[in-house]
């Protein structure tokens, strides 16, 4: 089947030091672009992190300090990264929380002002929970019957994610579902906006889904003691709060949001 696209999209997968967005480093990263055409290019990076990868995760993806201690550092890895990227959409599995926030972290962390602005999210895992329940090993089974070798490399998860992908847009065409209200929708079409907002599920202002949109498209908080309370009602009332949230262990990209979020107060 090909992909209907407006401009490319490039899979990616990311393996790290840990699973923090604000405090753990990329240590290998694939992009997989799919170009207008449906033609591929690919491209694999390894990174040093500059922090130590712990035993307990390098036995997960294979990867050890001393197989990164002369690769590139991400900042050195920033403006190619940049190039291969150009204005593609992006996909991946579990990307939208995990993958996608800790490249935004990174570039930001290597003083590069990466925004999604404009970008097309397109969640792979949301899609197969939503239509089967499973993890990526089983998807594969599942839609391609194959088994997933070297599983938790990054090539191999992302190519994986790629023909998964492929499988859910030939297996769901056409496929109908009736909503709780009794409309009849297509949940998996070929088209990579609709798939954006369907795999989202939840309407993140940030990566991290600190700030989220109400059903008034309001941006409110997720967390803490102003949960449900606007974002800039908040900042107005307390100032003090957008303070400490700047100082506090925040993901980058989600300080950049508040930050244009009290700019964008002063001018009303």
């Amino acid at each position: 089947m090909k992909i209907k696209l407006h401009k490319p999209l490039i899979f990616l997968d990311i393996e790290a030091t840990g699973l923090s967005i604000g405090s753990d480093r990329i240590v290998e990263i694939c992009l997989l672009k799919l170009n207008v055409d449906n033609t591929t290019e690919t491209k694999i990076l390894r990174i040093n992190p500059e922090i130590p990868i712990p035993d307990v995760v390098s036995k997960i993806h294979g990867i050890y300090d001393k197989d990164i201690s002369d690769a590139i550092t991400f900042k050195q890895a920033a403006p190619e990264l940049l190039r291969f990227i150009g204005n593609s959409d992006f996909a991946g599995y579990n990307s939208n929380k995990y993958d996608i926030p800790l490249l935004a972290e990174e570039f930001l962390r290597a003083e590069v002002d990466f925004d999604l602005e404009g970008r097309k999210l397109v969640d792979v895992q949301n899609i197969f929970h939503f239509m089967e329940p499973r993890n990526l090993k089983a998807a594969y089974k599942f839609y391609c019957d194959k088994p997933l070798e070297n599983a938790h490399s990054a090539e191999a998860d992302v190519v994986a994610t790629f023909e998964v992908f492929k499988a859910q847009l030939e297996k769901y065409e056409g496929l109908e579902m009736t909503d709780d209200k009794g409309k009849t929708y297509q949940p998996v079409v070929n088209d990579i906006s609709k798939l954006s907002d369907f795999s989202a599920r939840a309407k993140n202002v940030d990566l991290a889904g600190r700030i989220v949109f109400n059903e008034k498209g309001q941006e409110v908080f997720s967390f803490g003691k102003h949960k449900d309370k606007p974002v800039v009602e908040v900042f107005a009332k307390e100032p003090s709060y957008y303070s400490w949230m700047m100082n506090g262990d925040f993901p980058l990209y989600t300080k950049k949001v508040i930050t244009k979020l009290r700019l964008r107060m002063k001018l009303l």
